[in-house]
């Protein structure tokens, strides 16, 4: 009598921690520095969301142990309707995963090179619900440093979200930040200046983010850091000789006031304003109506086509020509030795905590008496050394994987990531 071979598959406690297996696990969607990300389903709700994960031996390697724990504590205290919300954080042996809102509509560099030009009708509605999620952030005391088309995310109705809190901080009411960190040709000249910045650097982005859609190129330009230091520091804002044909006087009144180097008279961060209600209350946005807008009842004026994938295809390509190992269920070891971990493995296990929107409550890591500690640049010299972030390699809407961004000058990529804010994380200070 044959051997019958019997494959015993265990039950999964949905009422336990939340865990891989909880997943079924779909198409990868978007390739990253540290992994990839791809389309799952949560095996009892039947609801889809994006898996990030990341490698945790690859993290280790380029330092950014740190950023990704600080990523991790900021989606925790973030829930907007117009941010790509955190639902679900665990780790395995391998890897520390976030599940979070899925967006298939595409982010918006992509949409803007497949269709060559964004209508200003359009613009300002992604102008608008990103304004909206910008106020919630600063309002929870965290700077983006990283806004830009290719971390703007659309769902498949078309309402646009930001994602990508890599070099994201919480601000202090006391003291200034100095760091360097975010994409250079976006990054608001008090950042470049080290002079001091708060908040109020997120407009600014928005600013070169609605130019750049609007006519295709950025105001500032440089093949050098130093000479897109110059031009975001110094050259005078200038529009193309086409720009009354794609935008209204009104609309490039916006982007003047956005990208005034004057931080106490930009556009939603004036000393006498009244904050996002400056905008609201802007000529350029008197077709917006802004309650319905914020409860996400307006119909987006753009609605990415879905019988097409809206980014790049070919993430799936490495697993199928065994380039590199597929993602798979695995049990975790028992009952770990944290002791005899190396420092960076205990510090993910120690510090990367499970999280399941469902039964969690959502926590401020807020540092309220620690001081902001500038570090990672010679306090001696005064030439700024932009840091890159990530997001040229991690984008999980999934568009052009690692893709540089066009006329922005090579950065130093040996210092990829910037420190986190003040937590006691293995004694590093944010900065």
């Amino acid at each position: 009598m044959g051997a019958v071979c019997c494959c015993f598959v265990s039950p999964i406690d949905f009422d336990g921690e939340v865990n891989l297996y909880h997943f079924d696990l779909h198409r990868a969607v978007g390739k990253g520095a540290f992994g990839k990300v791809r389309v799952v389903e949560h095996k009892r709700s039947k609801k889809l969301y994006a898996l990030k994960y990341i490698d945790k031996a690859k993290c280790i390697r380029q330092k950014a142990v740190a950023n990704i724990i600080q990523e991790r504590r900021l989606l925790e205290e973030v829930d907007h309707p117009f941010v790509v919300n955190m639902r679900y954080a665990f780790q395995d042996d391998e890897n520390c995963f976030f599940v979070l809102d899925l967006m298939l509509g595409g982010d918006l560099r992509f949409h803007m090179e497949r269709r060559g030009g964004i209508e200003e009708h359009v613009v300002r509605f992604w102008v608008a619900e990103i304004a909206s999620a910008l106020e919630y952030l600063h309002q929870q005391r965290i700077i983006h440093r990283d806004l830009k088309p290719d971390n703007i995310l659309l769902d498949a109705m078309g309402h646009a979200h930001i994602t990508d809190f890599n070099v994201a901080i919480h601000y202090s009411e006391r003291r200034m930040h100095t760091s360097v960190a975010g994409s250079m040709a976006y990054m608001a000249p008090e950042v470049l200046g080290r002079k001091g910045y708060t908040w109020y650097i997120d407009w600014w982005s928005l600013g070169i983010t609605a130019y750049e859609l609007l006519f295709q190129r950025r105001p500032f330009e440089g093949r050098s850091v130093d000479k897109m230091t110059h031009s975001i520091m110094k050259d005078t804002l200038k529009f193309p000789e086409n720009a009354v044909a794609k935008c209204s006087p009104e609309g490039i009144e916006v982007l003047r006031s956005l990208l005034d180097r004057n931080p106490s008279h930009r556009l939603g961060c004036k000393s006498n304003g009244q904050g996002i209600v400056d905008i609201q209350q802007h000529p350029w946005f008197t077709s917006i109506d802004w309650q319905a807008l914020e409860a996400k009842e307006s119909q987006p004026p753009f609605v990415p086509d879905m019988k097409k994938a809206n980014f790049d295809v070919t993430h799936e390509l490495d697993e199928f020509l065994m380039v590199e190992k597929p993602l798979t269920h695995s049990k975790r070891k028992v009952n770990p030795d944290l002791e005899k971990m190396k420092p960076e493995i205990r510090e993910m296990e120690e510090q990367f905590t499970v999280y399941d929107f469902s039964s969690s409550k959502r926590m401020s890591y807020y540092p309220h008496n620690l001081p902001i500690v500038s570090t990672g640049h010679d306090p001696e010299s005064d030439e700024p050394a932009p840091l890159q972030s990530q997001t040229n390699t991690w984008i999980p809407s999934v568009t052009g994987g690692e893709r540089s961004l066009a006329g922005s000058p090579a950065l130093d990529t040996s210092h990829q990531y910037m420190p986190p804010v003040p937590i006691p994380i293995s004694g590093r200070a944010d900065q």
